[in-house]
């Protein structure tokens, strides 16, 4: 049976984990049904995609490197996912939020040989909010290393109090904002604190959107990297549109300024 409650409670080490390098990994938080069911959706999903659904690799014409966006309000299994996993509450633990929304979820799927990487780049400036507790879960659903595209975090980068110009993922779309540039981390790695994880499935790191991250291409001949992934959003978070941004499902019907409580980004748990 699927779990709704976490296995251990999150400790203040883990807390302070995230708080300070904008990462933590966490083992295990979601059991072998959860990792199953999601599995299952993920074929379904493949079979039958939501018009969210990108593949980045489609102009060059391979099928590596693709995402589905906004996938529990394409199917019901996602959004079981997203109701009843532990997900909302270790977002809740680690933000220090009572109150903790869906901003969106999302499939990540690299598969084996697929050469694109994901650029450099931290998530707040793709979306509509405004606010500090917004956090990404990456939930893994095959045995991740680094040769199969273990997502790399640079540590602390939350705190720099730099905002930077959001990189599409998407060819056929540009983002313009009037901020700079991701600077060029990989010609200087050895500067930054990178960090990554060799994950298995249950497992799961949890960063803050302001974390800048980056994943190279899958470099395995067999093992694909299918990630499920939950975008959280706490107390402080505003809705704040602005022009150019990542598209999104619809108008969640909510003004400038407002919380985000709706339904398009419902609240999925209090304490």
């Amino acid at each position: 049976m699927m779990n709704r409650q976490l296995h251990r409670p999150i400790t203040d080490e883990e807390i302070a984990t995230y708080r300070r390098d904008g990462i933590v990994c966490l083992r295990g938080f979601f059991d072998a049904d959860w990792v199953e069911h999601l599995r299952e959706q993920v074929d379904a999903d493949m079979i039958k995609p939501s018009p969210m659904r990108k593949n980045v690799d489609e102009k060059k014409g391979e099928k590596g490197f693709f995402f589905d966006t906004f996938i529990s309000h394409h199917m019901e299994g996602f959004d079981k996912a997203v109701r009843e996993s532990p997900g909302a509450e270790i977002a809740g633990k680690l933000m220090g939020s009572n109150k903790i929304n869906l901003l969106f979820d999302q499939l990540l799927i690299k598969d084996p040989g697929a050469t694109t990487r994901t650029v450099w780049h931290h998530d707040a400036t793709y979306w509509p909010v405004a606010g500090d507790q917004i956090c990404t879960l990456w939930l893994a659903l095959d045995p991740v290393t680094h040769d199969t595209g273990a997502v790399e975090y640079i540590k602390g980068s939350h705190l720099w109090g730099q905002r930077y110009l959001a990189v599409s993922f998407n060819p056929d779309e540009k983002y313009e904002e009037d901020l700079p540039e991701v600077p060029d981390i990989e010609a200087n790695r050895e500067d930054y604190d990178i960090v990554w994880f060799d994950l298995e499935p249950g497992d799961c790191t949890v960063h803050h959107a302001l974390t800048v991250h980056g994943a190279p291409g899958n470099g395995s001949n067999s093992m694909r990297r299918r990630a499920y992934v939950i975008r959280w959003t706490g107390n402080d978070v505003i809705y704040n549109p602005r022009p150019n941004l990542m598209k999104i499902l619809r108008d969640p019907g909510i003004t400038p300024g407002d919380p985000l409580d709706c339904d398009l980004f419902p609240v999925i748990w209090r304490c």
